[in-house]
């Protein structure tokens, strides 16, 4: 399962310490001397392909072959996936989907899947986690959204291509992109946020409407996020708490290599976030690519490459600016900031209560093992402002984490919601 939290604490007590330096060249070069194996167990596997052709009764090369593939595949990447998104059926006709970059910083793109349509959709901003992969692991979310809607997405860069002139970018700067976006939309849009950033996208919100801006969402759809840690924790928050932040600063921020663009840039790298993710479910994913030697060995076209899209996708990593990921553990996951009515921007207190003209929902799983049963919905209290009316919640009987927001339980009982909400409100 794709999870969009940060892991920060499935890592110690042993795997890293608090007097190791120099985690991310330790990291890099473990990648480094894999990839000419990988690179060569591919070949050998094209080689025992041809081999299996003529003597089709051999287990043994089947079986060997799609060891060497399932092994040649499996090697982490800091490429950025393809979104790849193709034609979707807008009303009665299948309209095609070109990406278009409508604003840009040194750490994110505004991100627009533009469609050829004479129809006026409802403008929607996607904020995309950013905790370890790409925002392309939101391409389901996109795919079922634009049938109905125009839709944006946050397009966050991998802090290892960022040079260290660029800045800083920590809490307060992913609050001010998400405002910016907003604005690069223009007014009467609407915002859904996935996971990580929904604390983060409500303090914009806070802070647009106390402003009176004109861009202000007409909506705010929360999925499955850390709003208030406290209610129901779950593993992932009970780990954040067992150091303090000192102790993950420490641990697991490291300074980006001389060899790429991000060269002496302090981040937590996105290897280092896959490795926590893997040690949550590491029989899961075990049994995984045991199943796929046999898919590759059986011939179960269809299945295999399931399996490979999948961690094609997983194992495409960025990394995180340092400050974002301490700020975020330490705000949100320790402090209790936002629903104690601590958090601030730029020195500014953050009122959800001045929240007023924008509708908002919660949506929830109810196996989640991430982000507990009412950590998201702690938002409709805040925003008392709001009238009930414009306040709803969801939570979906039979998904966890991954399926509030992909898959076909998102396509066909929590997408029909959402997708009210936001007409209701579209004006």
């Amino acid at each position: 399962m794709l999870c969009c939290h940060h892991a920060p604490g499935v890592l110690r007590g042993g795997v890293l310490s608090d007097g190791d330096r120099m985690i991310y060249q330790m990291l890099q070069a473990g990648q480094d001397l894999l990839s000419p194996a990988r690179l060569q167990a591919r070949g050998w596997a094209g080689i025992l392909s041809g081999l299996e052709a003529r003597h089709p009764a051999l287990d043994g090369i089947r079986v060997l072959r799609g060891t060497l593939e399932t092994f040649g595949h499996a090697g982490i990447t800091h490429r950025r996936p393809e979104f790849e998104i193709g034609p979707v059926r807008v009303g009665n006709q299948l309209v095609e989907v070109e990406e278009e970059v409508v604003a840009r910083t040194p750490f994110a793109s505004l991100l627009h899947f533009r469609k050829d349509t004479p129809l006026r959709l409802p403008r929607v901003l996607v904020v995309a986690p950013m905790s370890g992969h790409f925002s392309t692991l939101l391409r389901g979310t996109v795919q079922v959204l634009l049938q109905d809607h125009d839709v944006y997405i946050t397009d966050w860069h991998n802090a290892r291509d960022v040079p260290p002139e660029a800045g800083r970018f920590g809490l307060d700067e992913f609050i001010a992109h998400v405002m910016g976006f907003l604005r690069a939309i223009g007014p009467g849009g609407h915002v859904l946020a996935v996971c990580q950033p929904v604390a983060a996208v409500l303090a914009a919100v806070a802070l647009m409407a106390e402003d009176h801006d004109r861009a202000s969402p007409r909506s705010m759809t929360l999925m499955a996020g850390p709003i208030d840690t406290r209610q129901h924790p779950t593993e992932v928050n009970r780990l954040a708490q067992t150091q303090p932040i000192a102790w993950f600063e420490r641990s697991l921020i490291d300074t980006v290599p001389w060899r790429h663009r991000g060269a002496g840039r302090r981040v937590y790298p996105g290897m280092l976030q896959l490795a926590a993710f893997m040690t949550m479910n590491l029989g899961r994913h075990m049994k995984a690519h045991h199943e796929q030697v046999w898919n590759l060995a059986d011939g179960q076209v269809a299945r295999a490459a399931m399996h490979r899209r999948f961690y094609d996708e997983y194992f495409a990593v960025m990394d995180l600016p340092a400050e974002f990921f301490l700020e975020t553990v330490a705000t949100i996951f320790q402090e209790h900031a936002l629903p104690l009515g601590r958090l601030a921007w730029r020195g500014r207190p953050v009122r959800p209560e001045a929240i007023r003209r924008t509708a908002v929902m919660t949506v929830e799983g109810e196996r989640d093992d991430i982000c507990g049963i009412g950590q998201t919905m702690a938002a409709l209290d805040l925003c008392r402002s709001v009238p009930v009316t414009m306040r709803r919640h969801h939570l979906q009987t039979g998904v966890g984490h991954y399926g509030v927001f992909s898959g076909r339980r998102y396509a066909q009982a929590i997408y029909p919601r959402v997708r009210e909400m936001i007409q209701a409100n579209e004006g």
